[in-house]
């Protein structure tokens, strides 16, 4: 059974994208949209300086295990988004869901299959996947 939420989405976006119809404009707008999501958690660091980066080599035990690595991994990311920080960057993610939505409704692809595949794929090969 097809989630209802996702199709439900992606029908929305469907009856919603008029001016940028053409792949050419939803691709750029793809692109656009990662950008955007780029900026703004840029502007979270640079400007409100609600989180910040401090980014070095991952260092771990050379005797460290594949299922270990997680564990020593760092995400460089210290401190937790403002609410306001978080509005923009859940605005600008959900305006890059849309465009991915128009993306698969102009190829006739289903997005929640699409998430389905990947979900899959990465169950099947967990931490093997190296995403």
């Amino acid at each position: 059974m097809k989630d209802l939420l996702c199709d439900g989405f992606q029908a929305t976006v469907d009856d919603c994208l008029i001016r940028h119809r053409s792949i050419m404009d939803v691709m750029t707008k793809v692109q656009e949209a990662s950008a955007r999501i780029n900026r703004a958690l840029s502007k979270s660091v640079t400007s409100c300086g609600c989180i910040k980066v401090s980014a070095r080599r991952q260092t771990y035990p050379s005797e460290a295990t594949l299922q270990e690595l997680k564990q020593y991994v760092d995400t460089h990311v210290e401190g937790s988004l403002c609410e306001q920080c978080r509005e923009v960057l859940e605005a600008e993610i959900g305006n890059s869901l849309f465009y991915l939505a128009a993306l698969c409704n102009l190829l006739e692809l289903n997005l929640y299959d699409v998430l389905l595949k990947e979900h899959k794929k990465l169950a099947t090969l967990g931490i093997f996947n190296f995403s």
